[in-house]
């Protein structure tokens, strides 16, 4: 299998690569890791099942370049962009390469799926008071429309707590907690790539369900 993970120098990538560099049940995972400046992640350079490409999200040529093997493409970050070009650029290169199985990195809150003053708070903080109309919510929509099997991660507030723990939720329910731990963000992603049916034409949202009804983020 041949995973492409584009903005492949987060926190939560490098806890995957990690993971599926390491654990046998990936063994047959080979890697292109698109980023930015290709020697910040120079320790994996030498590794044989490691592609290392230069690229920018908002490139299509750039997607397109690092995705033309791809069975699986993980954006790792989520689609801000005022003209959504990254998701954009994934559908193009997705038509041009062949793949169909898309994962991308967006947050809670898209559907207004979060209750209570957590919620309210959330709105205001992320979205200006309504998530409507902008750049994550109209990507979520390109990935809907757009026929591929796709899976929108909505991403809680994150901590760097070593426990994986988390409630996933789907698109029509409610979000449970308000935050989650990068570790436990990394397991969702590897489990999708252990079982690309997992989330397939849907939206995960993540959450730990310790810090439900919590009125801000737990660290």
């Amino acid at each position: 299998m041949n995973v492409t993970i584009l903005a492949a120098n987060g926190q939560i990538t490098r806890l995957v690569e990690d993971r599926l560099l390491n654990e046998e049940k990936f063994k047959n995972v080979n890697l292109t890791l698109m980023l930015r400046r290709a020697n910040r992640l120079v320790r994996l350079a030498k590794n044989s099942r490691v592609t290392l490409v230069e690229g920018d999200v908002t490139n299509p040529a750039d997607i397109i370049k690092a995705t033309k093997d791809a069975d699986l493409v993980w954006l790792a970050v989520v689609d801000h962009d005022d003209t959504n070009r990254p998701t954009k650029g994934i559908l193009a290169a997705a038509k041009k390469n062949g793949f169909t199985r898309i994962v991308e990195t967006s947050l809670l809150g898209l559907y207004n799926e979060v209750p209570g003053e957590f919620g309210r708070w959330n709105r205001e903080y992320c979205f200006d008071g309504e998530p409507t109309g902008t750049a994550p919510v109209l990507a979520d929509q390109m990935l809907v429309e757009s026929g591929l099997d796709y899976t929108t991660l909505r991403l809680p507030w994150l901590n760097d707590r070593p426990e994986v723990k988390y409630t996933l939720t789907h698109r029509h329910d409610e979000f449970i907690g308000v935050s989650a731990s990068r570790q436990s963000i990394a397991d969702v992603v590897c489990r999708i790539i252990a079982d690309p049916t997992l989330g397939s034409h849907d939206s995960l949202g993540i959450g730990d369900p310790d810090t439900q009804g919590e009125n801000r983020p737990v660290y």
